[in-house]
């Protein structure tokens, strides 16, 4: 077992503050704003950031337009991102002209044009597209080990060696999964599971059932660092959300595993960090 004493304060006070911004947003007179777009299987999350990249405004949405990575719904992608980006613009009393966004690793021939047409049909010019495990590192700052971004259809895999990364792959297990599992064992509607997964107060009741599909990343994750030096594990994405699934990703892995506070909002944040004030074509 790896034993590493890590500390992400940096990761962890950015999501606080963002967490704060959420619910109260901050209206001041910065010169630009910087504007991430996450575009998730099960969540739309934009985060914004001001002339220092310090969290002014956030929000999300829980939506159905983005499968396995992919967008299934492009109409509707741009409908919600084009409806949060005036939520946050009537909150904060200014236009967001700049964005950057996300994909999955490994997806960027496949879906990046997607991606990007929301996020400018949305109304932004895009600066930035990043792979989301490498935007999440923006934020955890990861020297040497594995950043594995569980969302809701994929799993994405980055491994870093003093701080670059240099091997990315991504897997079709992720949220999705968890919830037919839990569908499946309570005989509930896969809405229903989706809603009775992301409630904390259920967590530690469904641990063990989700435990076999906690296994399956697990396993995934160990293929994929499997000749690396990898000296520790870091969790993001919704599905990372589950307490306790860091302690069995540890277990099967013997690499110290580390869960910031609220994974989800890690790779949003990343995103707007890798945001630009000039548009890319």
């Amino acid at each position: 077992m790896s034993e590493t004493n890590i500390t992400f304060d940096y990761c962890d006070r950015l999501v606080e503050e963002f967490e704060e911004v959420i619910e109260n947003p901050v209206r001041n007179k910065s010169s630009v704003y910087y504007t991430g777009v996450d575009l998730g299987t099960a969540c739309v999350v934009l985060a914004v950031l001001d002339e220092n990249r310090n969290p002014v405004a956030g929000t999300y949405r829980y939506a159905d337009v983005v499968r396995d990575g992919m967008v299934v719904d492009y109409i509707g992608a741009v409908n919600i991102v084009r409806e949060l980006k005036k939520e946050l613009e009537d909150k904060l009393g200014t236009e967001l002209l700049y964005a950057a966004a996300a994909i999955p690793p490994g997806t960027d021939e496949l879906d990046s044009g997607a991606i990007k047409n929301v996020v400018q049909a949305a109304g932004f010019e895009l600066t930035c597209l990043m792979d989301e495990p490498t935007a999440a590192n923006e934020v955890l700052k990861i020297e040497n080990g594995a950043v594995v971004d569980i969302g809701g259809g994929t799993t994405g895999i980055s491994i870093l060696k003093d701080g670059k990364v240099v091997y990315i792959a991504d897997e079709p297990t992720g949220g999705t999964h968890f919830s037919l599992v839990v569908s499946g064992a309570y005989k509930m509607p896969f809405a229903d599971a989706e809603k009775y997964k992301r409630n904390e107060k259920n967590h530690k009741e469904l641990l063990p059932v989700l435990k076999p599909v906690v296994e399956k990343v697990s396993a995934i994750i160990n293929q994929h660092i499997e000749g690396h030096d990898v000296r520790e594990i870091s969790l993001v994405g919704g599905t990372a959300c589950l307490i306790g699934i860091e302690e069995i990703i540890q277990s099967r892995t013997g690499i110290y595993t580390h869960k910031p506070k609220n994974p989800m909002f890690v790779t949003p944040l990343g995103i707007a960090l890798g945001c630009k004030d000039e548009s890319i074509s």
